[in-house]
Order: structure tokens, then sequence, then C-alpha cells
């Protein structure tokens, strides 16, 4: 199979002819001599006057964006999604309006932790963003390849990235950073168990499940709602040896972003079976857990998957940049006939993500192409690298020249939710940290699983310090007291390796 990504440059020069015509400025003047600047004879100065050059270096010098604090590096597609099952009862949004209707959806895939240039086959969660361009504006569903987070609380995402990231004194990674933080909130214990099983290292994006994670609402045209998680699931998960994924590291640390683009330029479109899990109000009043705490999942026992449609990945970004790198994501996007839920991280998250788009890209972020929605009719205007001024309309409201008026259709169709208790900071640190990560361990993996991920626990667990490996190993022996004892046995086992080296 040819590798598109090699030869893209090729494939673009063999194409539809163009008429590039002559190169010009930016303001559009012909460029006589485009690699010579303007000097005072062939061994003279730059003259200032040179405006072509000038023009040139001050673009490059604002050629790069903020790098994202999280999910630097990532690949991104765009296709469609297609109802083939009928929801209706369950929400009113658009995008699910009749079996056989199809959205167009932007996709963007990364990994959390690394810089832009770090490599794609490293042990970390993955983003699965997605980008509904709906009637109703733009959806986006911004979640990961697990069901399940970290923590709960948005108060502790700051710190816990932090831990993520560079030793802000040695600016290397640093393994008691990250196992302090984790083994002082075992809250962490489930997503920590899933980052270092066999799923950890996914084989490239096309073959990773994606999820919503949160616990959103869903609300029909009679204003009946239920919670709901949303599920996106290959058709085959593959996961990757981490002796594979460590040469790969080295040898081709593209290895994700390659796979997708060569992937759909070759006519292999990844396809994903969307689903929902549902819950009633009643039942999450009588839930033993809190169904909106975002390190729990829901039993598909009692709460089955409901199959709702397929997203389907067909086209390729025409520019990185522009599709990929611009594009922006936040929960906060939402479309009559889904609505947020209680879930503290998800509240959390529907104020950062557009805070810190407008920091990145700037106030106007949903005037560019590929974040824009067909049509915005709104009273904000003016800005850097504003796009569309709505022209003459009345920056004001109310007015009374002809300005967009509220729309009906546009409010919750839900019931009012009441909700009342003590306004404090309630920590839920120790809210049942270790029931779901015991079902995992015991009933989900097998046993050649639990030891590769006691394995790996123990080669990253053992370079940080001795009391942090006793108060982690603490932890996993409240998930199981085998698997605690295992975890300690192999990080002697690395001690003396290591001594013996």
């Amino acid at each position: 199979m040819a590798d598109k990504v090699a030869n893209q440059l090729q494939d673009y020069k063999a194409g539809p002819k163009k008429d590039q015509g002559v190169a010009t400025t930016g303001h559009g003047v012909p460029v006589e001599t485009k690699d010579a600047t303007m000097t005072l004879g062939a061994r003279g100065p730059v003259l200032m006057q040179d405006v072509v050059f000038t023009e040139e270096i001050a673009h490059f010098d604002r050629e790069r964006i903020p790098e994202r604090v999280v999910h630097a590096k990532g690949a991104g597609a765009f296709g469609y999604f297609e109802v083939t099952h009928d929801i209706s009862k369950y929400s009113a949004a658009k995008v699910f309006a009749g079996i056989g209707k199809r959205t167009p959806i932007a996709v963007r895939f990364s990994t959390v932790g690394g810089e832009s240039g770090s490599a794609d086959t490293v042990r970390d969660p993955r983003g699965f963003a997605v980008k509904f361009y709906s009637e109703d504006g733009i959806w986006d569903l911004v979640g990961n390849n697990t069901p399940i987070f970290f923590i709960r609380d948005p108060i502790l995402f700051p710190s816990f990235i932090h831990t993520q990231k560079r030793n802000p004194a040695t600016h290397c990674k640093d393994a008691n950073m990250f196992w302090d933080f984790i083994s002082l909130r075992p809250e962490t214990t489930h997503q920590v168990m899933f980052l270092f099983s066999d799923r950890g290292i996914p084989d490239g994006y096309r073959h990773m499940n994606g999820y919503g994670s949160h616990t959103f609402k869903l609300v029909n045209a009679d204003g009946k709602w239920v919670y709901c998680k949303f599920h996106y699931k290959t058709d085959q998960i593959k996961n990757m040896d981490v002796n594979k994924a460590a040469e790969l590291s080295g040898s081709d640390p593209d290895y994700s972003i390659r796979d997708l683009y060569n992937a759909i330029a070759n006519g292999k479109f990844p396809v994903w079976n969307f689903s929902i899990q549902v819950m009633t109000a009643e039942q999450a009043a009588s839930c033993p857990f809190n169904p909106f705490d975002l390190t729990k999942i829901w039993s598909h026992t009692e709460y089955p998957l409901i199959p709702v449609g397929r997203m389907v990945l067909d086209r390729n970004p025409t520019n990185y940049f522009a599709d990929v790198e611009q594009i922006a994501f936040s929960p906060a996007h939402m479309i009559p006939g889904i609505e947020p839920s209680p879930d503290k991280m998800l509240q959390g998250r529907l104020f950062s993500y557009g805070d810190t788009h407008r920091h990145r890209l700037g106030a106007n972020y949903l005037q560019i192409p590929v974040n824009c929605p067909f049509a915005v009719r709104n009273y904000q205007r003016d800005g850097p690298q504003c796009m569309s001024n709505q022209g003459g309309a009345p920056n004001y409201h109310p007015n009374s020249f002809d300005g967009p008026n509220e729309c009906p259709r546009a409010k919750s169709l839900a019931t009012t939710v009441n909700a009342s208790g003590d306004i404090k900071r309630h920590d839920t640190g120790n809210d049942d940290n270790f029931s779901q990560p015991r079902v995992f361990y015991q009933k989900v993996l097998d046993e050649a699983a639990r030891t590769r991920l006691i394995n790996n626990l123990a080669g990253h667990l053992k370079d940080a310090a001795d009391f942090i490996q006793a108060r982690t190993v603490s932890n996993f022996g409240q998930v199981d007291q085998s698997f605690g004892k295992r975890l300690a046995e192999a990080l002697q086992s690395q001690k003396k390796m290591s001594a013996s080296l």
C-alpha cells in the first residue's frame, strides 16, 4: 500500500492542474525575485525598504500559536455521523433526527501529557474529540479513549496535569511527582489501572474506542429527560506491545498520525459504532454510587448500550494548521436536546475550554472556518482577527432595528431539576475508590493481562521514592490483596535487577 504521507507532495503535483500564477506579498503585489533580499550592492547591508523581506520574516516570527496546555499533539480528520437507530424518545437533538440522517463531523485524536513533538506511542490516555456541524449549531463531544478519568473534582485538574508534565526545577519528567499525587488521591486508582493495562498504548488512533466519559442529559421533544453516557466503539480494539511502542517512539514518533492519514488516503475509512447508556432520574437517585462521578463507569448489564449510529472518517485535512491545530472543542458547545448534568468535572470544563481557546486562538476563535457553525447571529463584535462582523446589524439587545431575538425552541426542554444541600467545599476523595477497580482487576482482566499490568506499573513506579512506592502498593492492595503483594514483589525484582547492573 502506498505511503500517502511520504508521497503527499508528489500526489499534489500529479493532481488537478492549478493556476499558480506568480508569487505575491501578503497584500497581493507581485514579487520580482523571491529568493534574495534587497541590498546595497551585492555585498552590502539589507535595506529597511525591503518590505518583501520584512513581511516574510515578521510573519514567520508569528507562525506558531501557543501550544495546547494538554493534548498538544494530535491528528485530525473529517467525515460524517449517520443515524442508524431512532432515539427520538430520548433526545430532540437535530443530529439524531431520523434514521439515515447524516451530520458532518470533525475529529481530533491526541495524546494528553506530551508536548507537540512527543512520540505517539507513549503510555498515555488519548483524547477523542468530535465536532458535529448541526443545523442547530456546533455540538462538541469532547472525551477520551477511556470511559473514566483520574479525578472527580475539577479543582484538582491543574495539579494533576502538572504531575504529568515536567518538573519545574529540572525540566524533566518526574516519577515522584506522578506517583506522589496518584497515591495521595486514590480516586485515581481506576484510571491508573486502565492506563497501565494493555489499553494504555492503543495501536494507532483507528484501533481505540472513544467515550464522552461524562454524564450528560438528553431531553426529548416533550420535555422528558434521562441521564446519558456516550460511547463510540471501533470494530476491533488493537493495542500495542510495550517493546514495539518503545521502538517506535524512536524510529517513528508520528506513527499514529501517519497511520490515520494513510488509512483514509488509501480508502480504508475508520468506522466507530455510536451508542448511548441511559439512566432515569429515579435510577440516579437510588444508584449505590454517585452516577455523576467521572471515576466510575455505569454497568452495561444494568444500563445496556443502546445503538444510535456510526461515525465514518473519509477525508484528511487539507492543511494541518488550519484544520487540526486551530480546531477548538468545548464541552460547553451543546445543542437543544443535549444538556449538562451535575458532573463536577463536566461543570468545570464548561468554563475552562472556551477560556483557553480565547487565550490560544483569540476572542474570535469560533470564526475560524474549521470551528464556525453554519450560521451565527449575535451581538459580539470586533476583536483580533474578526472575520465576520455582521455588517450594519445592531450590536446591542434589546433593539428596535431587526437584530436577532430569542428562540423559544432553544430554551431547555427539560423540567426544572431541583437541587439542595449545604454550600461548602465537599471533598470527595474517599468516595468508594476501589470497588470498581476490583471488578476491573478480578473480572475484566485475565491472568496474563494482570501480569502485564503489574509489570507495567512496577517498571514506572520503581523510579519513585520508597515511601511513595509503599503508599501506592497499599492502595492497590485495597483493590485486591494479591494485587498489592504481587506489585511489591515486582518492585523488589526491579530493585535487584537495577542493583546488579
